[in-house]
């Protein structure tokens, strides 16, 4: 069995739009679902990804960001057809997301749908947003996925339109490097580092080193023996 704290999953939604209140899921729905694993700092291949159809229309100003369109989703299942599979993909796992309020947002409410009750995914998943992280890391700057792309030397030139998936692979690139800092400073755990230490620790402990030996020169010698018989003169 997998070792869930190990397990990462980036994640990514694209949606029918944004409304203007400060909770920008709701009116809107899920049209798209992409997420990559990784585990121990390795991609899986072991992906999740489907087209969802909202049972609304999507805003036009949505479309040209992600370039789906109503007649593509006609035939795509219902978020309820796939809820338990997606469930069972994420839970437990370390959930990376970037901007995280807006994507749990909507994935609370389309499971708070599927469930007729109030669900909040934090409960099974322990979320990261890498957009904070990348605001301590890059205070003051522009933190968009395509920004970070840049600033890494990743290559995203193929990305001509947001895509859930190719967001969720180019996000977990990302996160990678931005904590590739993160490991832990104690050097004693693994066992190569215990002997790199033990090593260096005889070496300090056991090498002899010879300390240069300073003669006194033959004035220095006899201002001592002055100095000697001025000591027993004043005795």
């Amino acid at each position: 069995m997998i070792n869930n704290k190990k397990r990462i999953i980036i994640l990514d939604t694209e949606t029918t739009g944004m409304s203007n209140s400060d909770k920008p899921f709701l009116n809107h729905r899920i049209i798209e679902i992409g997420a990559v694993e990784i585990i121990n700092r390795r991609f899986t291949g072991n992906n999740f990804h489907v087209y969802l159809q909202p049972n609304r229309l999507i805003d036009q100003s949505a479309i040209k960001v992600h370039g789906i369109t109503n007649n593509f989703l006609l035939d795509k299942p219902l978020f309820k057809n796939i809820a338990k599979k997606f469930f069972n993909y994420i839970k437990y796992c370390k959930l990376i997301i970037h901007n995280a309020p807006f994507d749990i947002g909507f994935i609370n409410q389309e499971f708070s749908i599927f469930a007729n009750k109030k669900v909040d995914i934090s409960k099974f998943c322990y979320i990261v947003d890498t957009l904070k992280i990348a605001r301590k890391l890059f205070p003051g700057k522009k933190n968009t996925l395509d920004a970070l792309c840049n600033r890494y030397k990743i290559n995203n030139s193929h990305r001509t339109l947001h895509g859930a998936l190719l967001d969720s692979f180019l996000l977990g690139k990302l996160y990678l490097l931005m904590t590739v800092g993160q490991k832990s400073m104690l050097f004693c755990n693994n066992i190569k580092n215990i002997e790199n230490v033990d090593y260096y620790k005889k070496t300090i402990t056991n090498k002899k080193y010879s300390l240069k030996i300073l003669k006194a020169s033959d004035k220095e010698l006899k201002l001592h023996q002055k100095y000697m018989e001025y000591i027993k003169y004043i005795e």
